[in-house]
């Protein structure tokens, strides 16, 4: 299953070898210039001779010197001077960050290496109170939170797989004081069923300023589950420069994944009357047919930005953070998704399919999954492209400090270039895929800035004025109120937005062997309000959204078909969040409840209640050396008509069909920490048969793990 992934690990790690020798080069270059400079102010010349002294005079005070002076010099290392980081961050041993695409502005990360969140091995799980999930590692999910559901605009076929996929703005960047390699491996199941995830990040620092770093993972299941192989394999190779000045950050991001699509189970009956001994038999809807994802995506980008002080430059200045400058910066990235669809035509069975009059189950043999086959009656190669080349041009201006009351103004355009290819009929004649060709500008600016340690605020917009997504339109701002009661903050946030934006162009434009539209759709409108209060020494979290969305577009059934579906009147939803770590000694009572309403179920489709609530004990098994945690984790959420998904589509379906939900889903775990490694031991779902009504569903007709045990270990090193 990983030949091929480590294949690719030792090919990046000799291609980060040939990158790190010039990188070394031009650092002892560096060292070499700083030794002359050193000199000179020294009043010797850059060889070491005395200024005005003769090179070659050969008397015996300068041989003696020579002889008896055999002290090396010692490298003057800068330290990191970055406008972008504060006192605080840089005193840190260790951080990461990530950029933003649109704006000269980074967003600081702690490293993950402490047993807080260590024993969710799903990454879906770790927001939130979760995400609805297909079953499997790997397989497509969806935030039960609708306001953290991910908007793609681009490529909206990806948008099941955020929470996997590497993009420029989740590339972590590091700064380091010593090399760091950390991996992790966890599996589980037998052989033939394991669920594998593997995890590895390489990183060091050339300089104080300048690093470099690869992240890999690969996650996937050879399948409890008939058919249900899973292969997500993501990787990003990437390269900082944070000078007093000039920075610059790029890199290149691989995403590849493919999934054995299996459809979903024939009917619930065989979860919730376990008739089968093991899981694989199961029966599964497109067992026949064969059918199967794959996913393509290469990325390469590159932000740098140059600042200009307005005032002179001391040596008393560590940074210019702290003085008016303006900063001009470029932002270039090249993406491009392939997803390619296949199938051959098959039948299945479902042994109750019906009652007859009696009560009995009536048999149906030779059903089919899929309603139409335009292109070929026999199988099925869907093949979508799509690429952007994004290009950004940017003016920050620093009035006063960048930390001051007005912090940053910022302005820019962009343009992108966008290129769609599907097969049509009319390739059959012409031998080559239809290639679709637009272009779209934009303009976009924010203020933001902030009073001491109080108060912190903000206010964006970006507009599209006319062509492809002309008229499309977004407005925010946000602001957070900083209190303290014997030092401990209590934090008030509040955000705005609204926004008009256009469909996507898969959403207007498909042509498949299953499914075909070309409809012209209105733009949707959404406005969101967002309050929340935390008070993190208490544990606490307090959250509401509020959102109003007219012409809403979604995927929906009609006659059992899946169709492009747009509601004209507008939805309300609403959502209320609760998390509260409750902490006696050791025991920890651990609880995020989530409340919504929805007025148009159709539309948007969400549980009244969905909690994650996690109690477990953690103590020191031996003082400082090894730090031991034991309990359980269980996700819940109410009945409602959760949303099914389409494997030719890789889209979620709303169906009013079949309601899921009411089922506790529980994990037992224990984990622990002996000083770099941490060690990891769970059985997940081990409820299962002994309490809840037995239908393990989070998604329509696709049931959750069944029983499994893992175990796997993360080891992280700082030399």
């Amino acid at each position: 299953m990983y030949s091929k992934a480590l294949k690719k690990i030792l090919w990046i790690l000799l291609w980060g070898g040939f990158l790190f020798v010039p990188m070394c080069v031009s650092a002892q270059f560096d060292a070499q210039a700083m030794y002359r400079q050193q000199q000179l102010q020294n009043g010797n010349d850059p060889n070491g001779t005395p200024i005005g002294a003769n090179p070659f005079q050969s008397d015996d005070s300068n041989q003696q010197a020579e002889q008896t002076d055999t002290t090396k010099k010692k490298r003057i290392r800068k330290p990191l001077e970055s406008y972008f980081f504060n006192d605080s961050i840089r005193a840190l041993p260790n951080f990461s960050w990530t950029i933003n695409s649109d704006y000269n502005k980074v967003e600081i990360n702690p490293l993950d290496t402490t047993l807080a969140t260590w024993r969710i091995d799903y990454p879906f799980y770790k927001e939130g109170v979760g995400h609805a999930a297909l079953g499997g590692l790997g397989q497509a999910t969806l935030p039960y939170n609708y306001f953290e559901r991910p908007e793609y605009r681009d490529f909206d076929f990806a948008a099941g797989f955020d929470v996997y996929t590497y993009r420029m703005e989740n590339v972590p960047f590091y700064n380091l004081k010593k090399p760091y390699f950390q991996f992790q491996y966890l599996e589980s199941g037998q052989k033939k069923f394991r669920e594998a995830n593997f995890g590895l990040t390489v990183a060091h620092n050339i300089s104080p300023t300048t690093g470099f770093n690869l992240n890999y993972r690969s996650r996937g299941t050879n399948g409890l589950y008939e058919w249900q192989k899973t292969k997500n394999q993501n990787l990003s190779v990437a390269v900082s420069h944070t000078g007093k000045r000039y920075s610059i950050h790029a890199g290149y991001i691989n995403n590849h994944m493919e999934m054995r699509e299996n459809g979903g189970v024939v009917g619930e009956w065989a979860i919730r009357d376990t008739v089968f001994e093991m899981p694989s038999g199961v029966p599964m809807k497109l067992t026949n047919y064969q059918a199967q994802n794959v996913y393509r995506n290469n990325v390469f980008f590159v932000e740098q930005s140059f600042g200009i002080p307005l005032v002179p430059v001391t040596d008393r200045d560590f940074s210019i953070a702290n003085l008016p400058a303006v900063y001009i910066g470029h932002s270039f990235e090249y993406n491009v998704w392939s997803k390619v669809y296949t199938d051959v035509k098959g039948t299945y069975t479902d042994e109750r399919y019906s009652r007859d009059e009696e009560g009995n189950f009536v048999f149906q043999d030779g059903l089919e999954y899929y309603k139409d086959w335009f292109i070929n009656p026999a199988q099925s190669r869907d093949s979508l492209y799509e690429r952007v080349i994004s290009n950004r041009i940017f003016v920050q201006a620093q009035p006063w400090d960048r930390n001051g009351v007005i912090g940053t103004l910022n302005g820019g355009v962009g343009f992108d270039l966008h290129t769609y290819s599907q097969f049509r009929m009319e390739s059959y004649l012409t031998g080559c895929y239809e290639r679709v060709h637009e272009s779209s500008y934009f303009f976009y600016g924010s203020i933001e800035g902030k009073i001491k340690r109080y108060v912190d605020w903000g206010a964006d917009a970006k507009f599209y004025p006319s062509g492809y997504r002309g008229g499309d339109m977004s407005i925010g701002g946000n602001l957070t109120l900083t209190g303290f009661i014997r030092n401990r903050p209590l934090i008030l946030s509040g955000r705005f937005r609204t926004e008009t934006r256009s469909p996507s162009f898969w959403q207007e434009n498909l042509f498949s062997n299953h499914y075909v539209w070309n409809t012209p759709l209105n733009k949707e409108s959404e406005t969101r309000f967002e309050v929340s209060f935390r008070v993190p020494d208490f544990a606490l979290e307090l959250g509401a959204w509020q959102g109003v969305v007219t012409d809403k577009i979604y995927y929906g059934l009609e006659n059992g078909d899946v169709r492009i579906m747009q509601d004209h009147g507008t939805t309300s939803v609403t959502s209320v969040y609760a998390r509260k770590d409750f902490r006696i000694a050791g025991l920890h009572l651990d609880h995020k409840v989530l409340l919504q309403w929805s007025t148009n179920q159709e539309a948007i489709p969400v549980p009244l209640v969905s909690a994650f609530l996690s109690y477990y004990y953690e103590f020191w098994a031996v003082r400082d050396v090894l730090r031991v945690q034991f309990g359980l984790d269980g996700h819940f959420n109410t009945r409602y008509y959760a949303p099914g998904y389409s494997p030719a589509l890789s889209e979620f379906v709303n169906q009013r069909e079949v309601q899921v939900g009411n089922y506790p889903y529980v994990d037992l775990f224990l984990v622990a920490k002996w000083k770099r490694a941490r060690i990891f031991l769970k059985y997940q779902h081990i409820n299962r048969g002994l309490f809840g009504n037995n239908e393990y569903f989070a998604i329509a007709k696709y049931p959750l793990n069944p029983g499994m045990f893992k175990f796997g270990i993360s080891w992280g090193f700082y030399d």
